[in-house]
């Protein structure tokens, strides 16, 4: 099992940078793949990034590459989402997840363990 809470969200303006924090705690943590989502109002959950705590390999979503870095502390539990050159359209709930399958790592589907989400406003 694993739990997850995220912290870091806030207001920010259009090019402007956040760090979004999720804390993990439990018996599998070393072994899954975390991942981050985004879900704005009357859209889907959307995936942001991921990587692999033993490894740190990372995957990007096209509409966040070159501008968000995911990245992890081992001695925290800690993994994180540095999000530079924000634009209003990144404005959403983000969420931290942690599943098992890396083959399937774009899929809410595949996630098990959520955090309760962290609210990102970014203003034009």
């Amino acid at each position: 099992q694993a739990q997850l809470v995220e912290s870091g969200g806030g207001l920010v303006q259009a090019g402007g940078s956040l760090r979004l924090s999720c804390a993990a705690s439990g018996r599998e943590v070393g072994s899954l793949v975390m991942g981050w989502f985004r879900q704005a109002p009357g859209q889907e959950r959307e995936f942001v990034a991921a990587l692999t705590w033993t490894t740190g390999v990372t995957y990007y979503a096209d509409s966040v590459k070159g501008r968000f870095i995911i990245s992890r502390d081992n001695a925290k539990n800690t993994v994180y989402v540095q999000m530079n050159s924000l634009k209003p359209e990144d404005t959403a709930v983000y969420y931290c997840a942690a599943g098992r399958s890396w083959i399937t790592v774009t899929m809410a589907e595949q996630y098990a363990y959520w955090g309760q989400g962290t609210q990102v406003t970014v203003s034009s």
